[in-house]
């Protein structure tokens, strides 16, 4: 069973099924590098209602994931604890069933953040691992700072299906600007997540 479900509904799940004994811990207080400026996008002049704050994975194996988003992509975990689900707002596993929530983030301490969920007691059977996209299905799309290290780095990770190697792709800029040049890969994620991880290339 694969879903991707976006941060504020389950976060609205979780505030009416899970009872957690820890509190969420602030990201790192190091200051983040400013985020690279996507080309032809301005700030809007005011702000939009709606953020998008999180994507979470229902995943098989959580140290398999983490050995991807973490240890490889290179986020930081800011939350790790055990919930009790209701299997109704959260529509997976049984009602009363406990599972392991782990939060990352990247520079932003607000927005664009990962989760990885993963039911222990009882488990959720797996699905059949996906080969191709159809509808409903998601494409993770995670800058980095340098796309074709980390591509030969995710090489090494157990249930990692490639479907394109780190190469260069250049699409058309906005409104007449320059042409956007990115180097990256593709591959599907142990749970047959498709990630593209990319580098917007300045020079």
């Amino acid at each position: 069973m694969r879903r991707l479900l976006m941060g504020a509904a389950l976060a609205a799940s979780l505030a009416a099924c899970a009872r957690a004994a820890d509190a969420p811990q602030g990201a790192s207080a190091a200051p983040a590098p400013a985020a690279p400026a996507a080309p032809g996008v301005e700030a809007p002049k005011m702000r939009l209602p709606t953020d998008v704050r999180r994507a979470t994975i229902i995943v098989r194996d959580m140290e398999k994931s983490l050995a991807l988003y973490r240890d490889v992509i290179g986020l930081a975990v800011n939350y790790d604890t055990v919930v009790e689900t209701s299997g109704v707002a959260l529509p997976a596993g049984e009602p009363g069933a406990k599972a392991r929530l782990v939060l990352l983030n990247a520079n932003d301490p607000w927005v664009g953040w990962i989760g990885l969920m993963q039911w222990i007691d009882p488990p959720i059977p797996a699905g059949d691992y996906p080969k191709r996209l159809g509808p409903g299905d998601v494409v993770l799309i995670l800058n980095t700072d340098d796309a074709a290290r980390r591509c030969e780095m995710v090489k090494g990770l157990a249930g990692i299906t490639f479907t394109a190697e780190a190469r260069l792709q250049v699409y058309p800029g906005r409104n007449g600007g320059p042409d956007i040049r990115v180097m990256g890969c593709n591959f599907f994620d142990p749970d047959g997540v498709l990630i593209e991880l990319n580098q917007i290339l300045t020079e």
